[in-house]
């Protein structure tokens, strides 16, 4: 793939990390954040990566494998589906909106080429076709149909719509919300993305230059998806990642349905126990301008209950940040995965470059979280009641 035409627009600053190759912003991440939440600007997400599944049994060959019902997905709908391992672990996550003819599944730009490897060792006797579309499509972002019909017309080739809205908004049904419905900042999210050829970029982002949209980075895409609480792939998950943790079984699970790898442990953790990691939103101290990094480490402070003179906090690593923004109303927050013991009212710290940072932890996934299922209590072998 060529470099994006969003580069070249003025003041376009190139993102690193996750979200290498598009821009990070264009030279006020704030104001940008500003204009894509009010639906007047678009996000190159031209880095993300496209796959498509065609042929007649498309939908119930993946609804065979992911953990969302797809085999009667409505062309034009937008879900989204994770491919588990056999533990329940998360390996794959995509966005799905079928046209009729095409599964569309847009995911993190270097998970195109192993999905499409993992989905074509799959096929067996099927009749379906796997390819890697990302040479010839891509994908832009926005919170409005109007910003995106700004830049450029919706792409339809089988006469559905390629624009993937977010089911994070509201919880899907068969899915399952751990964190409290109260104050739930998920409505607020109104996520679109629209495939379109590649070959349409430069006219988008000559929309831009022309004035009829704006242009915002990658920073505010990401501010305002922290904000909601919105779990991503590259970001939220690691090799141990189960669905519950990150409250993902309320968009991206269906538990009315069975028979896909890791869908034992998702019954069993849901009904008979508790997510072992949750993640947490943390509103950071901003004092020393210090933003911590994917990674850094949040601890927790135990203060013994009869300190003696002298005596420290007693200081133990609970979890790690895995995306730190700078919003424009909450200032600097971060997503948290920490663990499930971890108190909801306990001090955190957060350890970045050579600081400590301060941090009030906001639930998500509650420290509380239980069984869905009441397990009776049986007797213990051996009594018996009279």
């Amino acid at each position: 793939m060529t470099g994006s035409p969003f580069m070249a627009l003025p003041g376009a600053v190139a993102a690193d990390g996750i979200d290498a190759g598009v821009a990070g912003h264009y030279g006020n991440p704030i104001v940008e954040q500003r204009h894509l939440e009010r639906g007047a600007a678009i996000v190159d997400l031209s880095n993300r990566g496209v796959v498509t599944v065609t042929g007649p049994d498309r939908l119930s060959w993946l609804h065979s494998m992911a953990s969302q019902a797809l085999d009667r997905l409505a062309p034009g709908e937008g879900t989204e589906a994770l491919f588990l391992d056999a533990s329940g672990r998360i390996e794959h996550a995509a966005h799905v909106i079928d046209d009729g003819v095409t599964a569309w599944l847009i995911v993190e730009g270097d998970e195109a080429a192993p999905l499409s490897a993992f989905l074509d060792r799959m096929r067996f006797m099927l009749r379906v076709e796997v390819a890697d579309a990302g040479a010839d499509v891509a994908v832009l972002g926005a919170m409005s149909t109007t910003a995106l019909d700004a830049a450029t017309p919706a792409f339809a080739p089988a006469g559905i719509a390629l624009d993937w809205v977010d089911p994070w908004a509201q919880p899907r049904p068969g899915g399952h919300q751990y964190a409290h419905d109260a104050g739930h900042p998920a409505s607020e999210w109104h996520w679109i993305e629209r495939i379109v050829p590649r070959a349409v970029l430069a006219d988008a982002a000559a929309a831009v230059r022309a004035g009829r949209v704006e242009a915002a980075g990658a920073l505010a895409a990401e501010a305002l998806r922290v904000a909601a609480w919105r779990p991503r792939l590259a970001s939220e998950v690691d090799e141990r990642t189960i669905p519950h943790e990150l409250d993902w079984l309320r968009s991206a699970v269906d538990l009315g349905k069975g028979c896909y790898k890791g869908q034992e442990t998702v019954a069993k953790v849901l009904n008979l126990g508790r997510p072992p990691r949750r993640l947490v939103l943390l509103h950071l101290d901003g004092s020393d301008t210090v933003l911590p990094v994917p990674g850094d480490e949040v601890v927790g402070e135990k203060v013994r209950p009869e300190p003696e003179a002298g005596d420290e906090p007693e200081r133990r690593v609970v979890g790690h940040i895995t995306t730190a923004v700078m919003h424009h109303e909450l200032g600097p927050v971060a997503l948290a995965v920490v663990k499930r013991a971890v108190p909801a009212r306990l001090p955190l710290i957060v350890l970045s470059h050579g600081i400590d940072v301060a941090a009030a932890q906001v639930e998500i996934v509650p420290a509380d979280s239980g069984a869905a299922v009441e397990v009776p209590r049986l007797p213990r072998l051996g009594v018996h009641k009279r």
